[in-house]
C-alpha cells in the first residue's frame, strides 16, 4: 500500500484538473516556486492556502490534512528526546518498514493487540 505525502496529493489533484503549476499558484495567490516546494515536500502550505486548495478541488479539508505529518513527527521527536529507548524502538521499526517486513497496517494491528 502506497502512502502519499501532502505534496504528492496536491500535485495529483492539480494534474487531474489539468492545471499547470504556475496557473494553479496564480489561482491560489501564491508563487509558483512556493507551490513547487509544497509539491516536493520541502515546504507546507498555511491553513489558509490548504483551505483554498481543498475548495478548488472540492476535497474536504480534513482529507488533505490526513497527509500533513508535521505535527505527528514533531510529537515523535519530543518523545524520542525524552527517552532514548523510544529512539531505538522507532529506528528498529523504520528498518523493518524499509525492508518490507512491517506495514503500517501490521503495526496498527500489533498496537491494538492486548498483552497476554
Amino acid at each position: 500500500m502506497e502512502h502519499k505525502t501532502l505534496g504528492e496529493v496536491i500535485r495529483e489533484l492539480r494534474q487531474k484538473a489539468d492545471l499547470s503549476l504556475r496557473e494553479f499558484a496564480r489561482k491560489l495567490g501564491i508563487s509558483a516556486p512556493f507551490l513547487s516546494d509544497v509539491e516536493l515536500g520541502r515546504r507546507y502550505p498555511s491553513d489558509e492556502v490548504l483551505t483554498k486548495i481543498a475548495r478548488r478541488f472540492g476535497t474536504p479539508l480534513d482529507e488533505l490534512k490526513r497527509y500533513d505529518t508535521r505535527e505527528s513527527i514533531g510529537n515523535l521527536k519530543k518523545l524520542i528526546e525524552s527517552d532514548a529507548s523510544w529512539g531505538f524502538a522507532f529506528r528498529t521499526m523504520a528498518e523493518k518498514a524499509k525492508d518490507g517486513k512491517i506495514s503500517p497496517e501490521d503495526l496498527m494491528r500489533k498496537i491494538k493487540e492486548k498483552p497476554s
